[in-house]
């Protein structure tokens, strides 16, 4: 390769650097549309929040080590689940964003179940989260999962009293057969404070960007606080077992959240890196007797920008 070709080369892999950050800073820069009072009483109540700088850097080498993860994943035929639960507003999307952000969607999914249809309803409660396991060479994250049965199906009367107590005897053992079928599997509680899930519902209230991310299950949250804290603990009580302990992420400084949860993820899942053939661009054939077609402008996108 000459001089110009190297340089050139160099130029456009920049090129494509700079762009890849643009697109990290565009998601982590979308500040919520707030009124000055309120940027000023959530800056107050967190003075210590970690800076972009060491953020920055962190999330960075943090995903460089779930790709390799994904590759020993692939390589190995390995089957990781992870169960990310918790209050509303305490950053779960947050965390599995930042987890899958790099990584193949063809390797790492995220499953978000809607509520239960009529006929879901009538299976056998862990029936429809059994098609979304991960098979070999799959890391799947659950946004929510059966817990929800200790969780908004309890404090909101979804469930009688009878169903969660069949529950908390059935999934110690459920996950026992998960475990012992080959799954790594990690469950996570994301914890905030009382005052900071005010805060965020605030934020999301004055936030026509975030507004759709309130429900009314979200605000029952916060007239059931307590019912809720309660049943919380009695989750951990019934369903922290030594083949799957729970593990719980404080979440009132989202950018720590994301940090401790990731490298925790990776401290839990014994991968190495995978080593590869180096890659080489092969050279693209040219036909002189080919001629590219001029196409129609209408099928041309308008150049607003």
């Amino acid at each position: 390769m000459t001089a110009p070709e190297d340089d050139e080369n160099r130029n456009w892999i920049e090129a494509e650097l700079e762009e890849t950050l643009d697109e990290l800073f565009e998601s982590e820069f979308n500040q919520p549309i707030l009124t000055k009072e309120l940027r000023k009483i959530y800056k107050d109540k967190h003075p210590d929040m970690l800076d972009r700088r060491t953020y920055y850097k962190n999330l960075l080498r943090l995903q460089v080590e779930l790709i390799k993860l994904q590759d020993w994943v692939q390589a190995t035929g390995a089957k990781v689940l992870i169960l990310c639960e918790g209050r509303d507003s305490a950053g779960k999307g947050g965390v599995i964003k930042r987890i899958t952000q790099r990584l193949n969607p063809r390797v790492a999914r995220v499953v978000a179940l809607q509520a239960p249809t009529e006929r879901e309803k009538s299976q056998w409660y862990f029936q429809r989260y059994v098609p979304h396991l991960p098979s070999g060479g799959e890391i799947v994250l659950f946004d929510r999962s059966w817990y929800n049965r200790a969780g908004v199906e309890r404090v909101m009367g979804f469930a009688t009293p009878d169903e969660v107590e069949q529950f908390f005897h059935d999934v110690p053992e459920f996950e026992r057969m998960l475990v012992r079928s080959g799954i790594i599997l990690l469950k996570y509680w994301f914890s905030i404070t009382d005052e900071e899930q005010q805060l965020r519902f605030l934020m999301r209230i004055h936030d026509p960007m975030r507004q759709w991310k309130l429900s009314p299950m979200d605000l029952q949250s916060r007239v059931r606080w307590e019912q809720y804290t309660k049943a919380k603990e009695d989750m951990f009580a019934k369903t922290n077992i030594p083949e799957a302990p729970w593990y719980i992420v404080e979440g009132n400084d989202k950018k720590r959240e994301r940090l401790n949860c990731i490298e925790h993820i990776l401290s839990k899942i014994p991968y190495h890196e995978i080593p590869h053939d180096l890659v080489e661009l092969p050279q693209r054939v040219f036909n002189p007797d080919y001629e590219r077609r001029v196409l129609p402008d209408e099928l041309y996108v308008p150049k607003v920008y």
